[in-house]
Order: C-alpha cells, then structure tokens, then sequence
C-alpha cells in the first residue's frame, strides 16, 4: 500500500506533520480523523520503484493511461453499470500504481456523496479543466457516458496530432547526436595525438588545426565545467524570465515570428483553439464558460489575452470574431470563418472544421519539414566532418611534403 505524508491539526490545535500508509488519499484522511487528527494537505511519498526508468520509456504515457481509462469508464456506464461499480472495476485492472490510487481515492469520494466532477478536480496532474469542465456538464445533464466518450476522442485526436510532430523529429535528432558524438570522438582522440606528433618535429601547425587543438583542450580541462556552468546559469536565467508575464509573451511572440516554424506553431495554436471549443460546446458547455476553459489551455499567452477579450465581448453582448483577427494568431480568413460561423449559429460545426483542415495542413508542413530536415542535417554533418578530415590531414599532407 501506498505510504502519504500528511500536515494535520491536531485537538489541541496544533500543527502535526508524519506519514501513513492507506489504500487511498481518503482512507489515509479517514485513519487521521479516527486518531483526532485534521488534515490539512495530504501528498503521496513516490517511490524509487514508481519513479520513472524503464517502465515511462517503454510503458504507455499518462495521457494514453487516462484515455484509456475514461474509453474504459464510457463503455461500462453506456452498459448500465453503476459510476461505483465501474470505477471498482477500473481500480482492479489499471497497472500504474498511482493512477490505481487516485482513481481509488476518487471512487471513494463518490461514495460518499461527492460529485464525480469534484473528485477529479482534486487530480489536476491527471483530469485538467477541459476533463473536469465536460464530466460536469455531463453529470447535471444526465450524459455523463456521451461525455466521456466525447473526452476520449478529443484525446485520442489531440495525443495523435503531438506525436506526429514527436515522431517527425526523431530521426533528425538521432542524426545530430550522431554528429556531436563524431565531432567529440575526432576532437578528443584523434586531432591532439596528430598535433602531439608534429609539434614534435617542431613544426607549426595550420590555424584550422590550431583551432581545434584549442577545442580540444577546452573539452578535456576544467575549462570544460566553466563552460556547463555557464550554458546551466543561462538556461536557468531563461526559464525563469520565461516563467514571468513578459518573459511568456515575448517567447510566444517570438516562437511565432519563425520564419519556417512560426506559421506550423500558429497553426497548431488555432487547431487547438477551435477544436477545444469546438469540443466544449458540444457538450453543452456555454460559451462564456467553454472561453474560460479554453483560455486556460491555449499554451500561448497571446491567444490567451485574446480568448479572455472575446469572452468579455461575449459577456457584455458584443462577437468574439473581433478580438481573435486582432490578436494576430488568427489569420483574416479563420476570423471571418468564425465570425460567418457565430452569425449564423453554426459556430461549433465551423469550429470543427477550421480545426479539421488546419490539422490536415498541419500534417502536410510537418511532412514537409521533416523531409526537408533530414538532408540539410546530412549536409551540415558533412561540412563538419569535412572539415574535421582537412584539419587532421593538412598538416600530414604539409608535413609529409616538406612544407612545415
């Protein structure tokens, strides 16, 4: 069973921290009332063993776990078995421990009278708002099988769009730690036993070898951790001006102002955008809401500033359309389409298609990319390796031709 750490108040008022070991979060807070205890905050001790390794790089991922699940959840309930029942069942057949346990947690909270939607709420590593938002609407609206199914496909299209653009990188990264390791090998092993043997002779080596040698020496030296150290404190800068509001908005903006990738992250911007509202109004999600559920998912703050205006708008009686064409993610011709769309009152059916045929654009860009990738990576690898070859054999050739 899984051990938790708890902070709890105790009947003289005091704060009491410690650890027990229950089935479940609601069972370790059950074990601690029973002892006069009130917990405060309760979080599971992960263990080596659930840590990762072996199990995340060949298992399936959380999302694939979840999707799985709420297919599995949808099936059942379509059935006619009881939430309890289902997510009992559920419990027995999931693998990963962790997920075993907060599924386990959540069936308890159900049986004691706590909304199904309230329950995932308290797992937002696992159900996030859109998950949340959905098996609400479908707990007041009697469809809570429909929801679900609904939330698996969107899933599943989502999962499908992100790793294509994964597996579209995969090879060029293979063929880059190729090239780093061939260049480290010829840096470290090869040119300083070629420069040590012509020194010798007292000769003076080429600049291209020069260079290098000095290379070389920086890789094998303490000079080497000076130079980690200072990538490491740039990087750590980096994310933690990213992680500010300014800091966010210009990575966007320059994320999108990419003269190849912008317009292919644009792109995936808006597919999101148009297929997750799309996805919430169908469920009957309302529009104010599904905006403020969306605004929360965009990944992007400009997109995000402007879902939160076109939500305002909609609030004080105004279209949506306006602010989107002015954020500059949407292109002229989408905010028209969404604009025709809201007029009309077909505004979910034009989403899914604006997220459609971006999603099919999309995969032809990223077919593209990918082909058009891998033979300037080559070329790259080549110039560099070349130019290795001619640092290594020039001073050889020179040497063996009397010319040093």
């Amino acid at each position: 069973m899984p051990r938790y750490s708890y902070i709890a108040i105790d009947q003289k008022h005091k704060s009491a921290k410690g650890t027990v070991t229950a089935e479940s979060p609601y069972a370790a807070r059950k074990h601690l009332r029973a002892k006069g205890l009130h917990p405060t905050d309760i979080r599971e001790m992960r263990t080596a063993r659930e840590g990762g390794g072996i199990g995340l790089v060949f298992g399936k991922s959380k999302k694939n776990q979840v999707a799985d699940f709420t297919k599995q959840l949808a099936t059942m309930l379509k059935a006619g078995i009881k939430l309890t029942e289902a997510l009992g069942v559920l419990v027995q057949q999931i693998s990963d421990p962790r997920l075993r346990n907060t599924v386990t947690d959540i069936r308890d909270r159900v049986v004691t009278g706590e909304s199904f939607a309230d329950a995932l709420g308290e797992y937002d590593n696992y159900f996030d708002v859109i998950f949340v938002s959905m098996v609400r609407v479908g707990e007041v609206t009697g469809t809570l099988e429909g929801s679900l199914l609904t939330i698996a496909a969107f899933m599943e299209k989502r999962q499908r769009m992100e790793s294509k653009m994964i597996t579209a990188m995969i090879y060029p990264a293979i063929l880059i730690c190729f090239c780093i390791g061939a260049v480290i090998f010829l840096t470290i092993k090869v040119i300083p036993v070629i420069a040590a043997q012509i020194e010798k002779t007292g000769q003076q080596l080429p600049g291209v070898t020069r260079l290098l040698v000095a290379f070389s020496n920086i890789l094998t030296s303490w000079r080497l951790l000076v130079v980690i150290a200072v990538i490491a404190l740039i990087v750590w800068g980096v994310r933690v001006f990213v992680r500010t509001q300014r800091g966010a908005y210009l990575r966007d903006k320059l994320l999108l102002a990419l003269p190849v990738f912008g317009p292919l992250v644009k792109q995936r911007i808006v597919a999101r955008f148009a297929s997750t509202l799309s996805t919430l109004l169908s469920s009957g999600l309302s529009m104010a809401e599904s905006l403020k559920v969306v605004a929360q998912v965009t990944g992007n703050t400009i997109m995000n500033t402007a879902v939160k205006q076109a939500r305002d708008r909609i609030l004080s009686g105004a279209d949506i359309a306006t602010p989107l064409r002015e954020s500059g993610v949407i292109d002229p011709a989408i905010g028209h389409m969404v604009a025709v769309g809201e007029k009309s009152g077909e505004l979910e059916h034009m989403l899914k298609t604006i997220s459609e045929n971006l999603e099919s654009s999309t995969d032809i860009v990223i077919e593209r990319l990918s082909a058009a990738i891998e033979p300037v990576i080559i070329v790259f690898m080549a110039f560099i390796v070349g130019v290795i070859a001619y640092a290594t054999l020039l001073p050889i050739l020179r040497f063996s031709s009397g010319q040093m």
